[in-house]
């Protein structure tokens, strides 16, 4: 016997609930704002429809029983003989019905109006019941469809004795067609209206959603890459117009944000880029003096102490580059600083001091900012440390890229509330072109990349790194005769706070 095989185990699938509002939802904001007028407006025509076919109904049916109450008791009065008289004397459209305690049923109308609203079903009532009812007219169904009447009934009396009950009755067919004309009017010109308040309300929400649709406009064209886009500007005091001011002022930083992004990453890029490139030349360097020394090419005394003295060098350069970027980095990184009083003066003649050190044939001084005053103390707030190596920077660049015996001036004095230090050479100078990058990280007037002499390109970056953390400015200046003038105006009071 063979075994059957398993029926696969049936899966059942959940349902899945469609949420509440899908189909609403998913219906344009122009098709609800117009179906919802539509819809008010039909509700309103639908209530003032009602209302009026209603009041016109009850204010026809008054008159009908006015005209009853009225002339309905003196045909009552003359049904004591009722029939003496002919049909034709009765009023036009009147139906007059007689009956007895003990005779027969007895009716009079004009052959016209029976034939036109057939006769009324006039409930059979006592001479108690017709005094109860003296007066009051009510309504009563036809022998002919789609007609009623109206019914007065009253006691007939001889002697003050009840004999019988007369009835006077009118038919309500004037009232019912004028009701029913007036249906069809509200219902043709209700027709009309929606249809011209729908075309209106659409025209009037298309135009008023217009810059809704701008707005969608240039939300596609953001999406697709375009930053530069804006909403159009509309009037404050609408909703639309604070929507646009808001969503312009959320994509003027959004763009400021990725332009600043795209900014750092190229200088971050390039950063990198230059930071390796400045490394690998000296480990290049020092790369290639091992391999000449690991295969013996070396023999000599005086070309081992020369490769030695390349190799240190080149480490030298290796290790100062390496410094300059730490002191970037720290920058970047806003690490606090120890800030207390420092003498810009002291700071200048220090440096004048190692200039001179390092190349005898200049002659640098120490000069006051405003040639009528004398050289004096100027004390800002800030740190020590940080402030002399901008110093430092400064007076090297000042050596390195001026022919020797060139002269150097430092310049110190106090304007306004900042502290100013003016390093003036007079040397070639700088062409504009430079001038205004020479703050850039790696920047240098010489683009060669192929030198090994020289700076890193980081020094002056580090100069302005370093007076705006002390929230002071670095400026570039020609020195008057020839020559470049670097001016650092720091705050006496500090660096704020906070």
């Amino acid at each position: 016997m063979t075994a059957e095989p398993l029926a696969a185990p049936a899966v059942v699938t959940a349902p899945a609930t469609a949420p509440r509002y899908g189909r609403w939802a998913g219906v344009p904001l122009v098709a609800r704002l117009v179906g919802l007028i539509t819809v008010l407006l039909a509700l309103g025509l639908t209530l003032a429809g009602v209302a009026s076919t209603t009041l016109l109904s009850r204010s026809l049916v008054q008159q009908v029983d006015d005209k009853l109450v009225t002339e309905g008791a003196q045909l009552a009065r003359m049904a004591v003989d009722p029939f003496s008289q002919g049909d034709d004397t009765l009023p036009t459209d009147y139906y007059v019905q007689v009956t007895g305690n003990s005779s027969a049923l007895q009716w009079r109308a004009r052959p016209t109006v029976m034939r036109e609203y057939g006769h009324p079903k006039v409930p059979t009532l006592t001479t108690a019941q017709a005094e109860a009812r003296a007066g009051n007219p009510y309504t009563v169904p036809s022998t002919k469809q789609g007609s009623r009447w109206r019914v007065v009934a009253y006691p007939v009396q001889v002697d003050q004795v009840a004999i019988g009950v007369v009835y006077v009755a009118l038919p309500l067919a004037d009232a019912h067609d004028t009701v029913t004309s007036m249906v069809a009017t509200l219902v043709l010109t209700g027709m009309g209206i929606l249809l011209l308040g729908g075309g209106i309300a659409a025209l009037a929400v298309r135009r008023t959603l217009r810059p809704l649709r701008a707005i969608e406009t240039t939300a596609a064209a953001i999406a697709a890459g375009d930053l530069t886009q804006r909403v159009p500007a509309a009037p404050s005091s609408t909703e639309v117009g604070r929507l646009g001011a808001a969503l312009n002022g959320m994509l003027a930083q959004i763009e400021q944000a990725f332009g600043a992004r795209t900014a750092s990453e190229a200088r971050m890029r390039r950063f990198v880029a230059d930071a390796s490139h400045e490394l690998r030349t000296p480990l290049a360097t020092i790369r290639g003096y091992g391999e000449l020394y690991r295969m013996g090419a070396l023999t000599e005394r005086d070309q081992l102490d020369d490769t030695m003295r390349r190799i240190e060098d080149s480490a030298t350069r290796m290790g100062g580059l390496v410094e300059d970027l730490l002191s970037l980095a720290r920058m970047d990184e806003g690490r606090p600083m120890v800030v207390g009083p420092v003498d810009l003066a002291v700071l200048a003649s220090d440096s004048l001091s190692d200039l001179h050190a390092l190349d005898p044939t200049r002659a640098p001084r120490l000069v006051p900012l405003d040639p009528a005053a004398t050289t004096g103390p100027c004390v800002v707030a800030g740190d020590e440390a940080r402030l002399r190596q901008v110093l430092n920077n400064l007076v090297g660049n000042a050596a390195q890229h001026t022919p020797a015996g060139t002269a150097v001036e430092i310049a110190v004095g106090v304007r306004g509330d900042h502290g100013v230090l003016e390093v003036r050479d007079h040397g070639p100078g700088i062409d504009p072109e430079h001038a205004a990058r020479v703050f850039e990280r790696f920047y240098r007037v010489d683009a060669s990349r192929g030198r090994t002499s020289g700076g890193s390109g980081l020094g002056m970056a580090i100069v302005a790194a370093i007076v705006a953390a002390h929230d002071g400015s670095v400026d570039l200046y020609e020195t008057p005769g020839g020559g470049t003038t670097v001016r650092v105006a720091l705050p006496v009071g500090g660096p704020a706070t906070g």
